[in-house]
């Protein structure tokens, strides 16, 4: 698989010939191992209570926090049914889906506090599917950051 077919040097327009296009090769180990990440964070074999498109829809709601529309429309595309709840503006309006958890980590991280998580616990959540939720919740802030640092060595190029 060539570097550029992966989800980082695509969306952040990275392109073959250019100058970050060769840092991109050079490294092509990381953007590699970083697609396996995705894959296994967005499509584990044991997805838990958060199904495919589920995660994908989450991913994308992620990105669009975090500003990142071109980043938000590639996991969206993934999201089917679930594509409502990328949208930031969709609470978890009763639901059993942990949206403003989500946000919070997202975009708050350092104020999440044991009582977060006993709220998932208490809302019936187990402890495995809160290790996958905040998996998914990582990858993304790692995707979102190795996105905007290859758009910002593209534009200094």
């Amino acid at each position: 698989m060539s570097p550029f077919d992966t989800t980082a040097p695509d969306v952040a327009g990275v392109r073959p010939g250019t100058g970050t296009g060769a840092a991109v090769e050079l490294r092509g180990n990381i953007f590699a191992m970083t697609q396996a990440a995705e894959n296994a964070v967005l499509r584990p074999v044991e997805p838990g209570a958060f199904a495919h498109d589920l995660r994908a829809a989450l991913a994308a709601r992620i990105a669009r926090l975090s500003g990142d529309a071109a980043l938000a429309e590639r996991h969206l595309a993934g999201a089917g049914e679930t594509a409502a709840i990328a949208d930031p503006s969709t609470s978890d309006g009763g639901s059993a889906l942990p949206l403003g958890f989500v946000d919070k980590v997202a975009n708050d991280t350092r104020d999440i506090t044991a009582e977060d998580i006993a709220a998932l616990r208490s809302g019936g959540m187990s402890d495995g599917d809160i290790v996958r939720l905040c998996e998914l919740i990582a990858f993304m802030a790692y995707q979102i950051r190795v996105v905007a640092g290859l758009r910002l060595m593209e534009a200094d190029a």
